[in-house]
């Protein structure tokens, strides 16, 4: 009798499997609206887009007409076409290497608080603001063959014939891989910046005691800490390199000979310059198609175990 009778302990209180079982009707009503406008102007545009690819349609015609496969069999044989996903990769190869890699040395010196860094931070993020359509004919004043900022310098110091830089086939393409790195290096400035500033000083100062430089402590530190920054930023640039068409079509319009056109600015002549919107619909679920698969592929390949500090 002195002792603590144990008694087996008390069954546990069921859980409120009520809210659970009714937690829908009240989830639903919120969700209903944004869904049915979601479905309404996202996934019908993209269903109706994926069945006028199979037909032939010039956009007048009530009901398009129904070919199968053949805007696509046409898209293998098609020179063009061929042509500006050449000109795309040649962007998808040298826009991520240059432009990443001048973003990611300006936002390291900035962040190393370099002499003028503020004005340098200012400077290179301000293109970023500017509309697209506003820097394509700015530069075009300035690859302008005789009244152009280039041909006038390149006259002062001796050279009677200076390139013809947008129209000139040779030159033109790389003219524009030029300009969309001048105007989309401050938006990857930033988002480097961002990631190094969350990087704790006191790593640097560690570095610093053990006598690091300034190259050992980013290839060690800094880069290493900015993998998902790096990894977002593929992606973009990625979208950005396969597409094109604001730059493209505002300084060249494809040409000359069409040297610099791409998927985007081929698509535009098809569907509203000829009408053909069947055919353009294809070449825009083709170009989906590989913007997808290379967004996945970029997260597949860079996936890495993050490290958390």
């Amino acid at each position: 009798r002195g002792f603590l009778s144990c008694k087996p302990p008390a069954p546990s209180v069921p859980l409120n499997f009520g809210m659970r079982r009714h937690k829908y009707r009240i989830i639903i009503p919120f969700l209903a609206p944004a869904l049915i406008l979601y479905s309404l102007f996202v996934i019908y545009p993209y269903a109706q887009a994926m069945y006028v690819a199979f037909t032939k349609w010039k956009g007048l015609r009530k009901s398009p007409r129904f070919v199968g496969l053949d805007n696509f069999e046409k898209m293998l044989g098609d020179d063009q076409f061929w042509n500006a996903l050449s000109n795309n990769l040649i962007y998808l190869v040298f826009l991520p290497i240059i432009t990443l890699g001048f973003a990611l040395f300006m936002a390291f010196m900035i962040s190393q608080k370099v002499r003028f860094s503020n004005f340098y931070r200012v400077t290179f993020f301000f293109p970023q603001v500017m509309s697209v359509v506003a820097i394509g004919i700015l530069w075009s004043f300035v690859y302008h063959p005789t009244i152009g900022i280039f041909s006038s310098l390149l006259k002062a110091v001796g050279i009677e014939k200076p390139p013809i830089w947008l129209g000139d086939p040779d030159t033109a393409l790389w003219s524009i891989v030029a300009v969309t790195v001048w105007q989309s290096a401050g938006f990857f400035m930033v988002i480097f910046m961002a990631g190094m500033l969350s990087i704790p000083k006191s790593l640097y100062e560690a570095a610093a005691l053990d006598g690091a430089g300034r190259g050992s402590t980013f290839f060690r530190i800094t880069f290493p800490l900015l993998w998902e920054n790096t990894r977002s930023s593929l992606v973009f640039i990625t979208v950005i390199a396969m597409d094109m068409f604001g730059i493209t079509f505002t300084m060249t319009q494809g040409g000359p000979d069409r040297s610099t056109d791409v998927l985007a600015t081929l698509l535009y002549e098809h569907a509203f310059l000829h009408s053909r919107f069947g055919y353009a619909t294809s070449i825009a679920m083709v170009y989906f198609v590989i913007v997808i698969v290379l967004t996945l592929l970029i997260f597949r390949v860079t996936r890495r175990e993050t490290i958390e500090f």
